[in-house]
């Protein structure tokens, strides 16, 4: 690997084509295919650009929505190979343009250090050697939330579920020219996890290589071991786990109930191996009955991990105390217009929120927190629908109609057929409007069209027609962009995450990424607490209490640490100030009583 840091999917259109932006410089990032018109429509898009021929995949074929998928995938293969094919011979022959892309490289990288080490009189030939044994183009990953899975239908007849919207994207991935990882995120879905085994690029060939690797999106040790477990049963090996933190992350918030980043990154530095052991031991068995060589030892797992990380320190931290292999850094690269894909207006947005600006919503479909921002444009045409008597959006995607409220088929809580009919369920037979109805109806019009929303950025951004209703646009950066200010190039964060330079405010009092976490969560347990409506059963009690032990538990974990570690210097005292705030905090939340 080139690089120890990788950009991670950023909700449907961010990072739709940040390969295509990024790869030639060895940087891995990951490919949203929830959307297949998105996909539709870049390919189309990159097509015109590059004068290549295209043929258009309509709705009405087969399994249109897989093609769609492989269609773009193959196009991004292709541009990245012929990209990084150029970027490779020119870093070969300009010597300017090979001291940048130095700049950009970690201190310790051996590439790094072969080339600074070229005499002037033999430059050229020994370059590109060395490009050559040591550059290879970033990997070209793609994700799928595994519960956006659902059914499809030919009339009033449900397909069978291999046509459901996740089981068609990993097919559009399968059948693609890919040799990348599949991300899978959002939790275990066994019915998705069953159909990997039916793709051969998903099993170790004669000599042992996986075309086509597993990456699982985990909160914690124990949903890693369960999961990997299920998939070895299948013959599927997972080549990384990719820890993530609960709420100090980008997009959806899947909280956990107080376990905090750096204990659960400890328990995976200490059972790493017995992690790979328990999943080969499984392995080998799957394999021998499918009458597939099984690998004689286990084969390699990465551990990476993402979610609120800002500076230099806290990413070496990362990978020297924890032995992490990779460390995401997702929402400080939505400013980095090399990179990510979004409008200009958006952009703005975002360089001049702080933290008061960001916040978890309850705009999301799913029912799950969403990382957001204030004054987005989605939430102005929201409002103005709300105004008109018109609150929902007209729902052309359905990507999200996962509600059975009102039929087998599904349907979508941000759309208008729902709301409307939510709304009127909340009209009073007789009397004034209650404040309690006036807050049901609140929730009932929060949820936003996040098909429409997240796709649109790419859209602006390139120019390209939208059609249907105005929903503006939904972004999703993690809390820790209140502490980026303004647009930089990708040579300047690049430089910036190995510590060459900073492009943090200089004003700005940035809580280490440990502490930002714990804030979140007390605000989070305080907040459920607060809304508690007397209906909290014993269960959701016991919860509460060991969500503030858990919360106890890494705060003492940390104490520990910032005691023993030789990192982060003078800043160790004033972290470790913080923790005991934040401790006297979590000891004063109360919890009430059963009744």
């Amino acid at each position: 690997m080139i690089h120890n840091f990788h950009i991670p999917v950023m909700g449907l259109a961010y990072t739709i084509d940040t390969p295509l932006r990024v790869a030639s410089y060895g940087i891995d990032s990951v490919i949203s295919i929830v959307d297949d018109e998105l996909a539709e429509k870049m390919r189309a898009f990159f097509c015109k650009k590059y004068s290549l021929p295209y043929t258009p995949i309509p709705t009405k074929i087969q399994d249109y929505r897989a093609r769609r998928i492989t269609g773009y995938l193959d196009l991004m293969d292709k541009l990245v190979k012929e990209k990084f094919k150029k970027f490779s011979e020119e870093l070969s022959t300009n010597r300017h343009e090979l001291e940048k892309f130095v700049t950009m490289l970690p201190k310790t990288s051996v590439i790094k250090k072969k080339l600074e080490n070229l005499s002037s009189d033999r430059f050229f030939g020994r370059a590109g050697k060395v490009i050559r044994d040591y550059l290879s183009p970033g990997a070209i990953d793609v994700n799928i939330m595994t519960k956006v899975d659902k059914t499809n239908y030919r009339g009033k007849t449900a397909l069978p579920s291999l046509y459901n919207d996740a089981h068609a994207a990993l097919r559009g991935f399968a059948n693609s020219t890919l040799n990348s990882s599949l991300v899978l995120s959002a939790g275990m879905n066994p019915s998705l996890y069953s159909y990997v085994g039916t793709f051969k690029d998903f099993f170790p060939d004669r000599e042992g290589v996986l075309k086509k690797k597993i990456v699982l999106k985990v909160s914690d040790f124990r949903s890693a071991m369960i999961q990997g477990r299920f998939l070895a049963k299948k013959g599927i090996w997972v080549s990384e786990y990719r820890v993530e933190s609960g709420l100090n992350c980008g997009g959806h918030a899947f909280a956990t109930d107080g376990l905090l980043l750096g204990p659960i990154m400890e328990e995976f530095a200490e059972r790493r191996q017995e992690l790979a052991k328990t999943a080969h031991e499984l392995l080998v068995k799957a394999l021998e009955d499918k009458g597939i060589r099984a690998p004689e030892s286990p084969m390699d797992i990465r551990i990476t991990v993402q979610g609120g990380v800002g500076t230099f320190e806290e990413h070496e931290f990362l990978l020297q105390h924890y032995k992490a292999d990779s460390v995401g850094w997702g929402s400080p690269f939505l400013l980095v217009p090399e990179a990510t894909s979004t409008d200009r207006a958006t952009r703005k947005l975002l360089a001049g929120a702080g933290e008061d600006d960001l916040y978890r919503s309850n705009i999301s479909p799913l029912g799950v927190p969403f990382n957001t921002v204030t004054g987005t444009t989605n939430d102005y045409f929201k409002a103005q629908r709300i105004k008109a008597n018109r609150a929902g959006s007209s729902c052309p995607k359905k990507l999200l109609a996962l509600n059975p409220e009102f039929g087998k088929e599904g349907i979508c809580t941000a759309s208008r057929k729902y709301q409307q009919a939510k709304l009127k369920e909340t009209e009073p037979e007789q009397g004034g409007i209650s404040q309690e109805i006036l807050k049901r109806r609140r929730e009932i019009t929060a949820k936003s069209c996040l098909c429409v929303g997240l796709a649109n950025p790419a859209y602006l951004e390139k120019n390209m027609e939208i059609r249907g209703e105005q929903q503006g646009v939904v972004i999703c950066p993690g809390p820790n962009i209140a502490y980026f200010h303004k647009e930089v190039s990708l040579r300047e964060m690049v430089r910036h995450i190995y510590g060459y330079t900073s492009v943090l405010k200089k004003e700005s009092h940035r809580p280490h990424m440990f502490i930002k976490e714990i804030q979140l969560y007390i605000d989070y347990l305080t907040k459920e607490i607060e809304e508690e409506t007397g209906t909290t059963t014993r269960a959701g009690l016991k919860r509460w209490h060991a969500f503030k032990n858990n919360l106890l538990l890494g705060i003492a974990y940390y104490e520990d640490l910032f005691t023993r570690t030789s990192f982060f210097g003078s800043d160790r005292e004033s972290i470790k100030a913080r923790l005991a705030g934040l401790k006297a905090g979590v000891r004063g939340i109360k919890i009430p009583e059963p009744v």
